[in-house]
């Protein structure tokens, strides 16, 4: 079982997704996508559950797994609960996280930094996923720690895609880099608005990604 090219498959179904080949509602046929992308159904069967796993599709019993995306309140209010719970991450990280903690956590971004000047958007965002969790696991809390990389996971295809939108990746890095002295300062008050505001999606950001979903 090649889990790294299930992997591969998924991002690909994802973009196709954003693209405009696949709508809300279709069905993935196992088959079909097998002969698509040259591999055998079991693969094509991983890369489904990933897409299940992240909600970007949905799982009926003896149906098959059809393509499930949020309609804009549901992801507006996905994105809003998910700032706030990167808030509550960061403001208990500003007190109870580790100097290893800090220095991963610097590390983390400084491998961002590095992404940035490659170009590379796909590179970005996992070590930006590092970056979140070093923070979550600094929080102390493990209860919140899982809530935090459930809904992580479950935008993890609209964080993605909103980090094309030109100039949002430098944006980004600068706000990390702001968070960063904020949690070495252990300024609780400063990180949570921080954090807050790097992830939340409104105005003309919100108005930006609903229209790359609607290719």
């Amino acid at each position: 079982m090649d889990i790294r090219r299930a992997d591969q498959i998924a991002d690909t179904l994802e973009q196709l997704v954003f693209a405009g080949e696949f709508q809300d509602g279709d069905r993935l046929d196992e088959l079909k996508l097998a002969e698509q992308f040259h591999v055998s159904r079991t693969p094509i069967r991983e890369a489904l559950q990933v897409l299940v796993t992240s909600g970007m599709a949905e799982q009926i019993p003896r149906r098959g797994v059809f393509i499930r995306q949020p309609g804009p309140v549901e992801l507006l209010e996905m994105f809003e609960t998910m700032a706030e719970i990167e808030a509550v991450c960061g403001r208990l990280a500003a007190t109870r996280m580790s100097d290893q903690e800090l220095d991963a956590l610097a590390d983390a971004n400084d491998r961002c930094q590095q992404a940035i000047q490659a170009s590379d958007h796909d590179r970005y965002y996992s070590e930006n996923e590092t970056f979140h969790q070093i923070i979550y696991r600094g929080a102390a809390n493990s209860f919140l720690e899982k809530q935090a990389k459930q809904l992580q996971n479950r935008l993890r295809a609209y964080r993605r895609i909103q980090l094309r939108f030109r100039g949002r990746l430098r944006q980004s890095m600068s706000e990390h880099s702001e968070i960063l002295q904020f949690l070495r300062d252990g300024d609780a008050d400063n990180t949570a608005r921080a954090l807050r505001g790097h992830v939340a999606v409104q105005g003309e950001k919100f108005h930006q990604l609903m229209a790359s979903l609607k290719r």
